[in-house]
């Protein structure tokens, strides 16, 4: 008597890829407004690239523009040059 093969697994459950949605998001926050939520979604999108095999090319754009963005409203606020920023 033979015994019956067992039920094939599971397919495997789908993840979600947020590489590009990190990037994108970093990249735009970290020349606009939030440089270091620039960081942090370019820091995202660098570990999910890892993850799934992809390029991190748009995280560490994203980095890159969030500590620019950083370095470059210091520079604004030493100088007194800072738009949105009254001494009165």
């Amino acid at each position: 008597m033979t015994t019956p093969y067992p039920p094939p697994p599971p397919p495997p459950a789908q993840v979600r890829d947020r590489t590009t949605l990190w990037g994108v998001l970093g990249i735009v926050l970290g020349l606009i407004c939030c440089g270091i939520l620039g960081i942090i979604f370019g820091y995202l999108s660098i570990r999910d690239a890892r993850r799934y095999g992809q390029s991190p090319l748009l995280g560490y754009l994203a980095i890159a523009f969030g500590v620019i963005n950083i370095i470059g409203g210091a520079i604004l606020r030493a100088t007194g040059n800072y738009p949105f920023w009254n001494n009165d």
